[in-house]
């Protein structure tokens, strides 16, 4: 039986790690409510819905970065503890980053809702950036909360670890994170220079510093999940950090086509964009084919191992093939700003990183409530069922609208809302598998906050 070697962790410590997976499943869960709701809009835009769409969309869109951050603190915090045989730098300041965390999230929130419910748009609520709405005060508050996590996990790693290159590489990934986030914070009166720099937060934020710490999670979870070599492991990390210097840096040229920048960002965009999550893919099946050759799959969390796998392979198609079929210059003239976009956005994301988190939650999740991996799993197959079907089945439907509106409205010349027309079939789509994806991720959150112990019967 494939079991770690880590310690188990003191009550305290996991106390303050399920926490932070808890705040993530609320938030995963509003997320996808306003997502749903926003749905609504392409196919009944005259019902009397007190929000606008503008406001449900940023609500969706903030609501999904928010509840990643809280979701990488909390897989960082359990993960790093285990490096750390139970030990952290502070448990103090673990629990003052939770609260705070959570007390400026409800109030950019309670913001947003206000400014939406009142009709009084303001930049005392949002600063109306695309995808970085948030106003002024909430971005040197985010940015004081995020440098207590930084200082705390860069303690532990500095005091309680043995400092190799995924601990490494951890660290990287969590102080670029809190770098690139300040370059959203500058506001430029030239649009194409404004953009740019724009794009060092929507882009580079997420598709480099984000993967660098989501490689590090991988590495560590298919350590523990499959048996895998650490010092594999790391030569795989190597790989993925040089190559997210190229993709995540040089492949954000993708953005840079159509916005006044230099033209060679149309070669470097177009070459360097699609191959970042290569290494992990190759790095956790082969965890996964070392395991069934030594006969190490009888990991008591299946649960786990099946999110763990299943982000790597999704990952793969969202990134790799979505992001694929439309990065290249000559694709992307037509594409952009498409449905084919936002097909690419919801699989990427979900693939990514939802999905990483998640294995990580229910990873933690019996340790964490039952001090062992064994636990009722059969609520959390339901929500994988649910989830995969439901996120597959809108990429798919978005994909086909997106199809649409290229070839009637960019190639056609037809007007914008009477191609919606012909694209209504695929909203429908939409919005039937947005509702299972919307009752997998309850049932995920609910599992969260109400897990079941697994029963000797079961377990025979």
């Amino acid at each position: 039986m494939v079991t770690d070697s880590k310690p188990r962790l003191r009550e305290a410590t996991q106390e303050v790690a399920g926490r932070f997976f808890i705040f993530a499943g609320l938030l995963f869960f509003l997320q996808v409510i306003f997502g749903l709701a926003g749905a609504m809009y392409f196919l009944w835009p005259n019902l009397p819905v007190p929000l606008n769409f503008n406001i449900i969309r940023m609500l969706h869109i903030n609501a999904l970065i928010i509840w990643l951050l809280a979701g990488f603190m909390g897989a960082t915090y359990y993960l790093l503890k285990e490096e750390a045989g139970g030990r952290l730098y502070s448990e103090r300041l673990a629990k003052w980053n939770l609260w705070l965390f959570c007390i400026g999230t409800f109030l950019i929130v309670a913001g947003y809702l206000y400014m939406g419910l009142s009709g009084n748009y303001s930049l005392f609520f949002s600063e109306g950036r695309e995808y970085i709405e948030a106003p002024r005060w909430a971005d040197i508050y985010l940015v004081a909360v995020f440098g207590l996590f930084l200082f705390n996990t860069l303690m532990t790693i500095y005091k309680h670890t043995q400092r190799d290159a995924i601990t490494g590489l951890l660290a990287v990934g969590l102080i670029a994170l809190a770098f690139f986030y300040l370059f959203g914070m500058k506001f430029f009166k030239n649009m194409s220079l404004d953009f740019y720099f724009w794009w060092w937060v929507v882009h580079l934020w997420v598709e480099g510093c984000w993967e660098l710490i989501a490689a590090s999670l991988y590495a560590l979870l298919a350590i523990r999940l499959f048996g895998f070599p650490r010092q594999r492991a790391i030569k795989y990390l190597y790989i993925e950090a040089g190559l997210v210097v190229f993709t995540g840096i040089l492949g954000m040229g993708h953005h840079y086509y159509w916005i006044g920048t230099p033209q060679y960002w149309l070669l470097l965009g177009g070459f360097f964009s699609a191959l970042e999550p290569v290494p992990l893919f190759i790095m956790v099946l082969d965890s996964l084919r070392l395991a069934i050759k030594d006969r190490r799959l009888n990991h008591p969390n299946l649960l786990a191992q099946y999110w763990l796998v299943g982000s790597v392979i999704i990952h793969f198609l969202g990134a790799g093939l979505w992001g694929f079929a439309q990065t290249l210059p000559q694709v992307n003239r037509w594409t952009h700003g498409t449905q084919f976009t936002a097909a690419h956005g919801h699989i990427a994301f979900f693939g990514a990183y939802a999905m990483l988190i998640i294995a990580c939650a229910y990873y933690a999740l019996p340790r964490w409530r039952f001090g062992g991996d064994s636990f009722d799993q059969r609520r959390g197959f339901y929500s994988f069922l649910l989830m995969v079907v439901g996120v597959m089945g809108m990429t798919i439907a978005l994909s086909c609208a997106g199809i649409i509106q290229v070839f009637m409205e960019r190639l056609w010349g037809l007007p914008f809302l009477r191609v919606q027309g012909y694209m209504s079939f695929f909203y429908l789509m939409r919005f039937v598998f947005g509702l299972l994806t919307v009752t997998g991720v309850g049932l995920f959150f609910f599992d969260l906050l109400m897990p079941k112990a697994r029963t000797n019967m079961e377990g025979s």
